[in-house]
C-alpha cells in the first residue's frame, strides 16, 4: 500500500490546525513548519476546503481553520478527499478484481487488506493525531525524553 504524497501533506495539515485551533493558519506557515512544497499545499487546501473539512478567512488575520472537530474527522476521510479511492489495485477497487485459477485468492488477500487498512484509518481521527503529537510549534515535543 502506498500513501500518496498529497494525502500525507493533507492529514499533517489537518493535524496542524486541530493542534493550534484558537487562530488561522496560513499554508505559508503550515508548509514551513510540516516541511511541505507551498505550491503543492495549495492545491491540497483546495481539496479539503472542497470537501469541507477546512474553511478559510481572508485577510491579513486569514488563513485556515478546521471546519469541523477533530475528533469527528478521520484520517480515511482526510484521504478521499485528496486521493478519491482509498484503496486501489492497478486503478480497480478489490472486490472488483477477478483474478483467474490459481490467483482467485489474490483478489480476497486485496479485499481482506483494504477492510483491514481502512477499518484502522477509519477509526483514527485527527484530534488523536494530533494528541499524540502535543501542540504545534512546541519546540519540546520534538526532542525526545
Amino acid at each position: 500500500m502506498q500513501i500518496s504524497a498529497k494525502a500525507d501533506y493533507a492529514v499533517r495539515s489537518l493535524v496542524e490546525l486541530a493542534a493550534d485551533s484558537a487562530r488561522p493558519l496560513t499554508c505559508e506557515s503550515i508548509a514551513s513548519s510540516q516541511d511541505i512544497p507551498f505550491r503543492f499545499l495549495k492545491s491540497v487546501f483546495r481539496d479539503l476546503r472542497t470537501a469541507g473539512l477546512v474553511r478559510s478567512q481572508r485577510g491579513c488575520e486569514g488563513g485556515y481553520w478546521i471546519a469541523r472537530d477533530a475528533a469527528s474527522i478521520s484520517v480515511a476521510e482526510v484521504m478521499t478527499a485528496v486521493d478519491g479511492e482509498l484503496f486501489t489495485v492497478r486503478g480497480e477497487r478489490p472486490d472488483a478484481l477477478h483474478h483467474p485459477g490459481a490467483a482467485q485468492g489474490v483478489s480476497e488477500l486485496w479485499c481482506d487488506v483494504e477492510a483491514v487498512a481502512g477499518a484502522l484509518l477509519q477509526r483514527t481521527t485527527i484530534a488523536q493525531l494530533a494528541a499524540r503529537g502535543g501542540t504545534a510549534h512546541d519546540a519540546s515535543a520534538a526532542v525526545p525524553a
